[in-house]
């Protein structure tokens, strides 16, 4: 039975992201090293496994279209630099796929706790693989947890990144698997007056609630 006067904190939507300070494979590396860019961080178990492997093939092949974006990547795992270095030389030997991104070295698993990244339901020693996506402002966008077991699908996150961006610019909503050039939701009314008002703002009308534009 767990105690129950035991707080676990865990990183909060729309909320500053927690600082850090850690060793990288690129040097030290902090959250305000991203100030005025976005940050995708994610977490995987360990060096060395296979599922990691086409997961950081998969962010490396995307870094750029990440960049275009204006976001970076840093990755991390309960292992050390070293293991990093080999495990990133490794990849680039084996597979021709050179990872230009840092790794946090989360040995004393600081990062891991503060970002939630440890859940004992699947380990107590490796980090599951999460995935959080920062605003150029230190603010928690978006978190995605997956099992040890399945690895992510990168082209979500760019959809993600893209859906978030697109609303912060336009103040609308995305509906569903939305993609660039696809209609947007324009947010519904907060009043009845405005609810009567919407079918005849020009609006690609349903109902009151429910209205799209191009953008």
């Amino acid at each position: 039975m767990s105690n129950t006067n035991e707080t676990v904190m865990f990183p909060q939507l729309n909320k500053p992201a927690p600082n850090f300070n850690a060793k990288t494979t690129y040097g030290m590396k902090s959250l305000e090293d991203y100030k005025g860019k976005w940050l995708i961080l994610f977490s995987h178990p360990a060096d060395f496994t296979p599922v990691c492997t086409t997961e950081f093939m998969g962010f490396a092949t995307r870094a750029e279209q990440f960049k275009e974006l204006n976001c970076e990547l840093l990755g991390l795992s309960i292992d050390s630099v070293h293991a990093h270095i080999a495990w990133a030389r490794s990849i680039e030997e084996n597979f021709g796929v050179k990872i230009e991104f840092p790794i946090i070295a989360d040995l004393s698993m600081d990062v891991a706790k503060a970002y939630g990244m440890i859940q004992p339901g699947a380990s107590d020693t490796a980090a599951v693989r999460a995935t959080f996506i920062i605003d150029p402002e230190g603010i928690m966008r978006a978190m995605v947890y997956y099992p040890m077991s399945n690895g992510r699908s990168i082209d979500e996150f760019l959809r993600v990144l893209k859906a978030l961006q697109t609303s912060d610019n336009n103040k609308v909503a995305t509906p569903e698997n939305w993609q660039p050039g696809q209609e947007v939701i324009v947010p519904p009314p907060a009043t009845m007056e405005a609810a009567e008002a919407r079918k005849s703002e020009g609006y690609n009308y349903v109902d009151w609630y429910y209205s799209t534009k191009s953008l």
